[in-house]
């Protein structure tokens, strides 16, 4: 896919344009986007060299591939020309809660339509990236899908049905990971720290604790277990967790974060 437009400049579709120029998969020359009554297409035109249009109707009819890029919201109230354009053509979608069928609706038209669910570590490359089809797709098609979606970082290719659990666990998922390093947080300065030191530690902690996991050939428990000495400080506090049933208040809320994306995607 030779020529690529993305309807909507925001901050995942900036992501993936800087990782297609910086790994040169796609000279700006034939990148293209637009984008609402902001001037997030500009600033990504500015920023990047990709050509910005005014309208949709601007983008070359060789377009190969639309990316879709705006807010889920917005969709109704798409320039009417857009599905015009996607006539034909690849349209990728990175609309959270947004399935298959009703992407169908607004593009009757487009040869192929695909669904994917990144999340916001993707903004930095270290994101992890689900995608579904609504066919199966050439061997073409998937190496110049998955070459866009890996500017995001991993890549994994599901089942439309599994979206809403991906979208619990690592759409959400960061959401967690900052609630929790905010929660360690405070309890430090419950235990008498002050806000800056409280803050240092939890953050670093986390981040030093997701390296040494990424490169380690260890499981996270057995991780774990390596830092747990038994009677020790470590011990007491996974045995509060236990007794709180931190593990059914995790489970709990991946399940009401998916029945959430369910009932959004209706």
């Amino acid at each position: 896919m030779k020529t690529l437009a993305f309807i909507g400049a925001g901050r995942m579709a900036t992501a993936i344009v800087q990782g297609l120029l910086q790994r040169k998969l796609y000279p700006p020359t034939d990148l293209y986007c637009c984008s609402g009554d902001d001037d997030t297409g500009k600033t990504l035109s500015q920023l990047t060299g990709i050509h910005y249009c005014e309208k949709p109707t601007d983008f070359p009819p060789e377009t190969d591939l639309i990316l879709l890029a705006c807010k889920p919201q917005q969709l109704d109230d798409l320039d009417p020309n857009i599905p015009k354009l996607a006539a034909g053509k690849t349209l990728l979608s990175i609309l959270a809660g947004t399935p298959i069928a009703k992407l169908r609706n607004h593009f009757p038209d487009s040869r192929q339509i695909i669904r994917t669910m990144p999340n916001t570590p993707g903004s930095i490359g270290a994101g992890v990236t689900a995608y579904t089809p609504e066919e199966e797709l050439s061997d073409s098609d998937t190496q110049s899908i998955e070459s866009i979606l890996g500017t995001l970082g991993h890549i994994l290719l599901v089942p439309e049905e599994q979206i809403d659990a991906i979208t619990a666990i690592s759409g959400s998922g960061p959401a967690y990971f900052f609630q929790f390093t905010n929660t360690l947080a405070e309890a430090a300065q419950q235990l008498g720290l002050n806000e800056e030191q409280a803050q240092l530690l939890a953050t670093q902690t986390f981040i030093g604790s997701a390296k040494l996991l990424e490169q380690s050939q260890q499981t996270p428990t057995q991780l774990r277990n390596a830092v747990t000495s038994p009677g020790g400080t470590t011990q007491a506090a996974l045995e509060s967790f236990q007794r709180d049933h931190l593990t059914q208040i995790v489970a709990n809320a991946a399940n009401a974060a998916r029945d959430r994306s369910i009932e959004l995607s209706q």
